[in-house]
């Protein structure tokens, strides 16, 4: 069967699709990396709701691909960005999801770490509402018995005045963690009003801030996550962290290089992309476990053009792309997100999408995958 994929320019053209998937199964832990995957939300299709009303989650569906990314030896960071947290996903979503998906991973012996923000703000908030909306989610974290990921705040990028507000709310905060947590520096490119984090929009001087909280606190730092997409910035940032603080590269343009290493050290895994490539990421890692630097990269490298694709500019909206191929591989049964977010992308987004991941083999099941792309062709007037 060809199908006939829309292009930028309007024409249309001819692929192939492939009739084979690789052959991916579950597999023993890891054992030189830590490796999460940060993972999607599957909304409820039937629920009668819109982009203004609070998330309607398919909580079976969500959970499964949860069970779907441990079975394969990933930890799942829950409740970040990809969850559609700020977009389309609020507090009380967020707390829900934190919930049922730390139980959940308690049952099956999954690694679980969860964002803590201060999203329950939505109209900023002063400084000392800020550190106890921090508080409050930390305290669920804990309690739920997840790893916690402090997340950055776009009310606190508001109402910071400089990076010793940073400081402070930071330091006050690790202080209180009961166990080491993740720090996660989320670059605008994700999310706009997150511009001028730790106080600067000179990078090198919040650099300077971002270590300095962690110098003054490193036996509450397990990590840090990186999501700057600046693979040399990253390299140089985890070149300078403590003894025993590690870097989760959150980079989805660069992961390969940044996973392998170098002669002075590797960055782990805190990804995005690592939700649609779940499976073929796994197999990478323990191929690297062996010491196989370049099997590795072979697994990995062809990857980055699907990954570079979905979270082209604007940035933010990859979650659509990552979304549309969990339907598509068959681990949800429709295209539809919270916050009405499958309208993010265009058809030509969506062909190429396609395109690139089933050529790389990722669809278990590729004339599913094929038929559901022949549908949404359909729906936009794409006969084949």
């Amino acid at each position: 069967m060809t199908l006939h994929l829309p292009a930028p320019d309007g024409s249309l053209r001819a692929y192939e699709p492939r009739s084979e998937p690789l052959a991916l199964t579950p597999g023993t832990p890891f054992t030189s990396r830590t490796v999460f995957s940060a993972a999607h939300v599957v909304a409820d299709p039937f629920a009668d709701t819109n982009p203004d009303a609070p998330a309607a989650v398919d909580w079976d569906a969500t959970l499964a691909f949860r069970r779907h990314l441990w079975s394969h030896g990933l930890g799942v960071a829950e409740a970040m960005d990809t969850a559609q947290r700020g977009m389309g996903l609020d507090w009380a979503g967020a707390a829900e999801l934190i919930r049922r998906s730390a139980a959940e991973a308690r049952a099956v012996g999954g690694r679980i770490a969860c964002g803590v923000g201060t999203d329950q703000l939505t109209g900023g908030g002063t400084l000392a509402e800020i550190r106890a909306a921090y508080e409050e989610q930390l305290a669920l974290v804990e309690e739920s018995g997840a790893q916690a990921i402090l997340m950055a705040s776009r009310a606190l990028a508001a109402a910071a005045s400089g990076p010793e507000d940073y400081l402070d709310v930071y330091g006050h905060l690790l202080r209180q963690a009961a166990e080491p947590v993740v720090l996660h520096w989320l670059g605008p490119m994700f999310d706009p009003a997150l511009a001028g984090y730790w106080g600067s929009a000179d990078l090198d001087t919040a650099t300077d801030t971002f270590l300095e909280v962690i110098a003054a606190h490193p036996d509450k730092v397990d990590g840090i996550k990186v999501s700057l997409l600046d693979a040399q910035r990253e390299v140089d940032l985890r070149r300078r962290l403590p003894q025993g603080v590690r870097c989760y590269t959150g980079d989805d343009f660069n992961y390969p290089e940044l996973i392998a290493g170098d002669e002075q050290g590797f960055s782990h895994a805190l990804l995005g992309i690592f939700d649609p490539l779940g499976p073929l990421a796994a197999e990478a890692v323990r191929v690297l476990d062996t010491g196989d630097t370049a099997g590795f990269r072979t697994l990995l490298d062809p990857t980055v053009e699907l990954s570079r694709h979905l979270f082209q500019t604007p940035t933010r909206f990859y979650k659509t792309g990552v979304v549309f191929l969990a339907w598509l591989a068959g681990h949800q049964s429709h295209f539809t997100m919270v916050g009405g977010l499958q309208s993010a992308r265009s058809l030509p987004h969506f062909a190429r999408a396609y395109e690139l991941a089933d050529g790389l083999g990722l669809f278990p099941d590729p004339k599913l995958a094929e038929d559901r792309m022949k549908t949404l062709l359909a729906l936009y007037g794409v006969n084949q």
